[in-house]
C-alpha cells in the first residue's frame, strides 16, 4: 500500500460505512408504509402518530440519560425544531391521513419525489452544489421511480395526494437540517433530542387521541405500532442521519430511490397487494440511476 493508499484508505472506509448506514435506515423506512397500516387495523391515525411519537421519545430519552448526554448547545435548538416538525410530526401524521385511503403503492410516489426534493433542499442549505451527472441521474431516477409507482397505483389522483405532497415538503426539510446537524453531534442524538422536543405534545395527543378513537388491539396493530416507533422512528432515523453526516446529505438522499420498490415488495408479501411484472426492470433502472449518484461528485 503506497503513502496515498494509506491517506485515502481511512475516507474510503468512512464512505462505505456511511453508504451502509444510509442504506440501513432505506430499508427501516421502507417498512413504514406498511406498518403503519398494520398499526391502523388497531388505532386510528392520530392516536397511532402520537403514541407512535411517545414510545420513540421514551426510547430516546432513555438512551439520552443512562448515558448523561448534555443538552445541546443553544444554536441547534432552531435545527432541531425543524427536524422535529419535519420527521416527527409532519411526516407520520400527513402520511398517516393518507394510508385511510391512498394504497401503500399509491403513497410511494411520494417516497419517488423524496430524493431529488431532499437533494435540492440540501444545495439551497448547505450550498453544496452537486454535479450535473448526480442531478440528472437524480431526475432520471425519480422520473423512473413516479412512472413506475403511478402505474402501479392505475395513475388516478385520490384524496390522500394533498396529505402525501405535504409530506414530501416537511420531510425534505427535516432530512436536510437533521443531516447538517448530524455533523456536530452523533445522529441519534439529533433524533433523540427532536423526539423529545416532542414529548410534551405527544403525551397530550396520545391522552386526547385515544380518549375519542376506538382501540381494537390486534397482533398486526401491536407490531405496526412498535416498528414505526422503535424501527422507522428511532432506529431508522439514526442510521440515517449517522449516514448523512458520512457521505453528505444529496448523496445519501439517492440511497431512497430504492425504498418506494422496497415498500412495494414488502406490500406484496405483508398486505397481499399485487406488485407489476414491471417491478424488475424498474428495480434495476433505480439501481443504475443510484450508482450513478453514489459515483458523481457531490
Amino acid at each position: 500500500m503506497t503513502a496515498q493508499d494509506s491517506a485515502t484508505h481511512p475516507n474510503s472506509i468512512a464512505v462505505s460505512s456511511g453508504t451502509l448506514l444510509a442504506a440501513l435506515g432505506v430499508i427501516a423506512f421502507s417498512l413504514t408504509f406498511p406498518s403503519t397500516v398494520w398499526g391502523l387495523e388497531s388505532f386510528g391515525p392520530w392516536s397511532l402518530v402520537a403514541v407512535r411519537s411517545a414510545l420513540a421519545a421514551l426510547i430516546a430519552g432513555g438512551f439520552l440519560l443512562v448515558m448523561r448526554i448534555p443538552l445541546p448547545d443553544r444554536g441547534h435548538w432552531a435545527g432541531l425544531v425543524v427536524v422535529a416538525g419535519g420527521v416527527v410530526v409532519g411526516f407520520p401524521l400527513l402520511t398517516t391521513l393518507a394510508l385511510r385511503t391512498s394504497t401503500t403503492s399509491h403513497a410511494a410516489v411520494v417516497v419517488g419525489l423524496l430524493p431529488l426534493t431532499t437533494a435540492a433542499f440540501a444545495a439551497v442549505r448547505t450550498g453544496r452544489r452537486p454535479s450535473r451527472t448526480f442531478w440528472l441521474a437524480a431526475l432520471a431516477g425519480a422520473a423512473v421511480v413516479i412512472a413506475f409507482t403511478v402505474q402501479q397505483s392505475g395513475g388516478a389522483l385520490q384524496t390522500g395526494d394533498v396529505y402525501l405532497f405535504g409530506a414530501l415538503l416537511v420531510c425534505a426539510a427535516g432530512y436536510t437540517e437533521g443531516g447538517r446537524l448530524a455533523r456536530h453531534m452523533p445522529g441519534w442524538q439529533v433524533i433523540g433530542w427532536a423526539l423529545i422536543l416532542c414529548l410534551p405534545l405527544a403525551l397530550a395527543g396520545s391522552a386526547l387521541a385515544l380518549a375519542f378513537e376506538p382501540v381494537r388491539l390486534t397482533a398486526h396493530g401491536v407490531i405496526g405500532l412498535l416498528w414505526v416507533a422503535a424501527g422507522s422512528t428511532f432506529f431508522g432515523l439514526y442510521v440515517w442521519y449517522r449516514g448523512m453526516a458520512s457521505i453528505g446529505i444529496a448523496k445519501a438522499s439517492q440511497l431512497q430511490l430504492a425504498q418506494p420498490l422496497l415498500t412495494l415488495v414488502w406490500s406484496v408479501s405483508l398486505l397481499d397487494e399485487r406488485l407489476s411484472p414491471a417491478a424488475p426492470v424498474a428495480a434495476v433502472a433505480v439501481l443504475v440511476c443510484i450508482a450513478v449518484t453514489q459515483r458523481a461528485r457531490s
